[in-house]
């Protein structure tokens, strides 16, 4: 699907994020300098009128705990991670709102003190307005990973496609840092990816994202301008989609 230049393909997408992408070349914690560069990223495609939401993982905050996570009960270990992706999504807004972005997050766990909960009707109405929202805590429930919880809140939203950025530009048949030879697809389908194993996204996201008809594209983060030309239509990064 390619558009008009300047004119959005989209109406609303639903963007992940990984934690990881936040952290540049550190080892851990948030890059302010690659915080601000997605933030004005984001800018610019609400600038088109493309109505966005944001769901960013904890990896990069939770990787600088993980050793003393070791041995703990799974559940608690999940909880900590779900309060890792609410620093990375107060961290977002205050990205954008010094943009002069309008934002707002809303989160699956309740901590009303710092952000509002999650409300899939007040959420719809804030996109309609022009808001960026960004949903915190995954789903809010243990086991479930942030993959899960963006195609979700995708669907919940009626979003047209869910959009991962990454550190990769598209999915490769082999990992692409081991195997320069790596063949990228252009395309291929949610039953493709769950037989080769492909590790887009776990399981249960491709197959909700296949089992509801909802597109996915996966592309990097860190090529400037890459968020605007795939929400214009661009043949950037891969497309997956059903058979």
């Amino acid at each position: 699907m390619t558009s008009a230049s300047g004119v959005p393909a989209y109406r609303r997408v639903l963007l992940k994020l990984s934690g990881e992408a936040l952290m540049g070349s550190d080892a851990y914690g948030i890059n302010r300098e690659v915080l601000m560069r997605v933030a004005a990223e984001i800018k610019t495609v609400v600038a088109t009128g493309v109505q966005l939401a944001v769901v960013i993982g904890g990896g990069n905050i939770f990787r600088g705990i993980a050793p003393s996570a070791q041995g703990m009960d799974r559940a608690s270990a999940d909880y900590m991670g779900m309060l890792a992706t609410v620093m990375n999504s107060l961290a977002m807004q205050d990205a954008l709102e010094k943009l002069d972005v309008p934002v707002r997050v809303q989160s699956a766990l309740r901590v009303d003190q710092v952000v509002e909960p999650y409300v899939r009707r007040r959420a719809i109405r804030h996109l309609e307005q022009g808001r960026v929202v960004i949903f915190a805590a995954g789903t809010g429930n243990p086991f479930f990973t942030t993959d899960t919880a963006a195609t979700l809140r995708g669907m919940e939203i009626g979003a047209d496609v869910v959009l991962k950025a990454t550190k990769v530009d598209g999915v490769y048949d082999r990992d692409p840092v081991k195997h320069p030879d790596a063949k990228r697809f252009e395309t291929i389908s949610f039953d493709e990816v769950l037989e080769k194993r492909l590790g887009v996204m776990d399981a249960a996201s491709i197959a909700l994202c296949r089992d509801q008809k909802m597109h996915l594209r996966v592309f990097s983060i860190q090529k400037a301008g890459n968020l605007l030309r795939v929400c214009r239509g661009e043949d950037v990064g891969t497309l997956v989609k059903g058979a």
